[in-house]
Order: C-alpha cells, then sequence, then structure tokens
C-alpha cells in the first residue's frame, strides 16, 4: 500500500464510489461500500485522520452534556455504538473509562442536577455499565489522586469509553482496502469531471510531488470535514454554507499516573472540561469557540494553553499543571451544522445534501457514531448506481482483539520486548501486531525504541509506510505513531524516520 502505487492506480478502470476525505466519515463510507463489493477509491488532500479526526478528546462516549441539549436519540444511539465497539468492532482501540463530575460552590450546575443527569445517562445505558450517581469525596480522590475535595458539595461517577481516534481512520480504510480499495493520501481534488450534467469523477493533484491523475466513478463521496462546503462550490459554484466550524484545543501533559478515572469539570455556558489519562499521559481540553480561518491553519495556541489549564485548574491540583509537563498541543475544528448562533449549544447533527450533479455530501456528527454515518453514507451512494446496500451490521475491524490476550501473546512471541511496548502494540495494532513485528526478524533494530522517552518503536514506521500509508515524516510522527504527542520528535527521530520512509 505504498502511497505511489496507490495514485498509479487511481487512473485505472472506473471507480463505483470516490470518497473525498479520509477522515473517520470518509474512512468508514469506504469501508462500508467495500463490504458491499463495490470497488472504492479515497483520496485525501492531506494524511489520513490528518484533521479533525486525529484532533479530537479522544472519547468514545454518550455525550452527558447532549442530555441538556435535548438530544436524547443521539445519546442513546452513542451509548449503544460505544460498547459495540467495546465489544465488537475494535476492543483494542475501545475501552471502558470511568468519570468523575466534581461539584463545588462555584459549579454552574447544582449537585442534584448532576446526579439526576447522571442517572438518566445510564438509564439510556440500561445501566450496563455500572454503579453511577454520587460516591464519596475519598471515593473520587482514590480514582484521581489530585482531585481537589475541599469544598466540594460532593462527586458523582459515571461510565464512557475512550479511544483513539485517527487509529479507528487507519484500521477502516485498512480493511477498505483489504477487500480491494485505493488510498491516496496527499491527493487533492482540484476539480470535478461531469458528464451530463452528473458527476461522473475528479481531477486530483499530487500535493507531494506534483502531477494530476484522472479518477473517473459512478458515484462520488464528498466527506472533506472541514472543506466540504470547498469541494460542493466544485459542484455548484453557487453553492451556499451548509456548516459552521468550531475550533477545539487541547493540551498533553506528563501525568496520569495513579489516575482510574477521568474528570468531567462543568464550566459556565454549557461547556466542560476534560482530564483524561490517555497513553500514559494526561489529556486536557477542550476549547470551543467560532472559527472561520483556513482548517490547515489552526493551532493551538499560547492563549489557548493557558486556558485549558485554567480551566482544569478549577478541579486539580496546581502541582499537575505545572506548564513544565506540557508535552505537546494540538488544535482541530469540529464541523456543525450551520445557522445556530452558537457553536458551543450546536447540536452534533450530521449534514446530509445532495448537489445538482448528484455528489452526496456529509460532515459533522459524533466521532462515536462515526460507523453509522459511514454506513448511511455508503447505502445512499449505492443506491444511486443501483448497487447493493452496505451491510448495517457491526464488523470488526482489522486487528480487532482483546488487548490483555494479545499482550500475552507477544510476551511469548517476543520477550525481549519491554511491557509498555508490548500493551502498545496491542492496544493500537490488535492482533495486527505479528505482522508490524514481522521485519524485525531480520531487522533487529526495529525492536528499539524510536526514543527513550516512549513505547513506539521502529517498526511502527516502517509499518506505517508499507501498510498504511505514511508518506512524509509528520505523517508517521503524528498520524502512525505518538512520538509527536508525547514531545519527542526531537531531530535525530526525525532525520531517522526520513531516512526510514526514502529507503
Amino acid at each position: 500500500m505504498l502511497r505511489d502505487e496507490q495514485l498509479e492506480r487511481l487512473s485505472g478502470a472506473p471507480f463505483d464510489v470516490l470518497v473525498i476525505g479520509a477522515g473517520a466519515v470518509g474512512a468508514a463510507t469506504a469501508w462500508y461500500a467495500s463490504l458491499a463489493g463495490a470497488r472504492v477509491a479515497v483520496v485525501d488532500r492531506g494524511d489520513v485522520a490528518g484533521a479533525t479526526s486525529s484532533a479530537s478528546s479522544k472519547l468514545m462516549h454518550g455525550g452527558l452534556r447532549y442530555l441538556a441539549m435535548g438530544d436524547v436519540g443521539l445519546v442513546r444511539e452513542a451509548h449503544h455504538e460505544r460498547r459495540i465497539h467495546a465489544r465488537t468492532v475494535a476492543p483494542n482501540l475501545v475501552r471502558p473509562l470511568d468519570f468523575v463530575v466534581p461539584v463545588g460552590p462555584d459549579s454552574p450546575t447544582r449537585l442534584w442536577q448532576v446526579r439526576a443527569g447522571v442517572f438518566l445517562y445510564g438509564a439510556l445505558a440500561r445501566f450496563a455499565d455500572g454503579r453511577n450517581g454520587r460516591i464519596p469525596l475519598a471515593a473520587a480522590r482514590r480514582r484521581v489522586p489530585p482531585l481537589l475535595t475541599d469544598g466540594l458539595r460532593g462527586t458523582v461517577l459515571y461510565h464512557d469509553h475512550q479511544t483513539h481516534d485517527a487509529r479507528l481512520a487507519i484500521a477502516a480504510l485498512t480493511a477498505a482496502a483489504d477487500a480491494g480499495a485505493v488510498v491516496a493520501t496527499h491527493a487533492e481534488v482540484v476539480s470535478l469531471r461531469m458528464r451530463g450534467g452528473a458527476v461522473t469523477g475528479a481531477e486530483v493533484e499530487d500535493r507531494l510531488r506534483g502531477g494530476s491523475r484522472t479518477v473517473e466513478a459512478r458515484a462520488v463521496v464528498n466527506a472533506a470535514g472541514p472543506w466540504v462546503d470547498a469541494v460542493r462550490r466544485l459542484e455548484d459554484p453557487a453553492a451556499g454554507t451548509s456548516v459552521l466550524l468550531s475550533k477545539g484545543a487541547h493540551a498533553v501533559l506528563a501525568g496520569g499516573d495513579g489516575w482510574t478515572a477521568a474528570v468531567t469539570t462543568p464550566l459556565p455556558g454549557g461547556r466542560v472540561s476534560f482530564a483524561i489519562p490517555w497513553e500514559g499521559m494526561l489529556l486536557l481540553g477542550t476549547t470551543d469557540e467560532p472559527y472561520d480561518g483556513d482548517p490547515a491553519a489552526v493551532a493551538a495556541t499560547d492563549a489557548d494553553l493557558a486556558q485549558i489549564l485554567a480551566e482544569a485548574g478549577r478541579s486539580l491540583a496546581p502541582e499537575v499543571l505545572e506548564p513544565s509537563l506540557v508535552r505537546s498541543r494540538f488544535a482541530g475544528v469540529r464541523v456543525l451544522p450551520a445557522g445556530g448562533s452558537s457553536t458551543i449549544r450546536a447540536r452534533r447533527e450530521t449534514v446530509v445534501t445532495r448537489g445538482p450533479g448528484g455528489m452526496v455530501s456529509v460532515a459533522g456528527g459524533k466521532l462515536t457514531t462515526w460507523r453509522l454515518i459511514g454506513a448511511r453514507i455508503a447505502r445512499l451512494a449505492l443506491g444511486s448506481i443501483d448497487r447493493t446496500p452496505a451491510p448495517r451490521r457491526p464488523v470488526a475491524l482489522p486487528g480487532a482483539g482483546q488487548p490483555d490476550a494479545i499482550e500475552r501473546s507477544l510476551a511469548e512471541t517476543h520477550p525481549e520486548l519491554p511491557p509498555d511496548v508490548r500493551a502498545h502494540l496491542a492496544r493500537h495494532y490488535g492482533t495486527r501486531s505479528a505482522d508490524l513485528l514481522a521485519p524485525a526478524d531480520d531487522d533487529r533494530h526495529l525492536l528499539e525504541r524510536m526514543h527513550p522517552g516512549g513505547p513506539d518503536i521502529w517498526a511502527q514506521a516502517l509499518y506505517g509506510r508499507d501498510r498504511e500509508w505514511a508518506a512524509t515524516v509528520d505523517d508517521v510522527v503524528h498520524g502512525r505513531t505518538t512520538v509527536a504527542l508525547r514531545g519527542l520528535d526531537d531531530e535525530r527521530v526525525r532525520a531517522e524516520v526520513d531516512r526510514m520512509l526514502r529507503g
């Protein structure tokens, strides 16, 4: 699945479905269209999950605060999806996590309201995750050691799941590729091909090496995320604005040791602040503010970082929020339905339109329901060309497996790997860890850590290049490993990744 080989395949026989955008929704669409036997191509102007789909809070959750917005149906659906993912779709990538809600005298939500909301939240999940409700302050502190409990009126417990957003999209595209799909990254659609008023493909420009390819397709899906309206205007220059953008920033800190739960802090205006133990670190966020700039230029600023730390400081001891502990920060843009007055209150609905040339455009929704959105869009695309509909049932992604069992297997086959590396591979690659490690039989260097401070090994960079469409250094350190999130992508690491990509 080397990138250059994929680009060459774009100009072959016509495809049934061309998907523009390799984020979560585009990946799920390609996955389910491929399951139906369609010939599929996916192109993206950047990397797989290179924008919104790698800049989330890494949660697969029902959305507790969406209850206050009246989205009961969305919450019920999301509860079902998070459990399906942890049980069947991707148990190595999705795992349960408890959340503690501290309620103090300055909280914008009263204790009884939080307790009532959590009760309804659990009821919508049919109480399948265990006990929820108010817990003693001491019990909350055991779960979150740096939790500030002095003066609290109470703490409330509820249950959700966490995930690795980008790896979900990578796994879905891998499933599509296993079924014959072509996936081309850093390949931008610059125009659409029209025949008889219908969209029949696209002209695609290679953003890394120059040149262009013509892609013929019977159906085209626009899943370009924050660029969805720009692609719509390639079909219809008069197309209006269907979505608005909201910037969300996060910070990654050293920490999280001893945490067995995350913290959800209610904030004024209906927002919440998350503090989540993730990948052996502490993930904080998120902000929410309107964004009207270039989505490719969105970044977490110093002001964003100050806001994130201050909001987390409402619930956490200051020593775990020292700026010196910050390892990285990132930002993305949410895609929300147009027409609302506030991005904070905007409903997390999916926007689906069909243009005058027949192109289906989709944007928005929640990461938790990405699979359902993709399956729905695949059915729309295939229905327009009289192809067999995509299946509705949940299907396991490549590598799906129980991480504990995979870790035990890796301990037997590769006892030289440290426990943290085995756990890291089991969670990220699941049962495909064996494929990733196979080249190390001939090159033991691949088993070495990319940086002493993290669990990523060089075999991941090679696997990213050969099996996961990584074409640039950033693709590897940001999109295929946790090196950049840990702040470990120093000059030496980047130079070695560049050498491997060229090799």
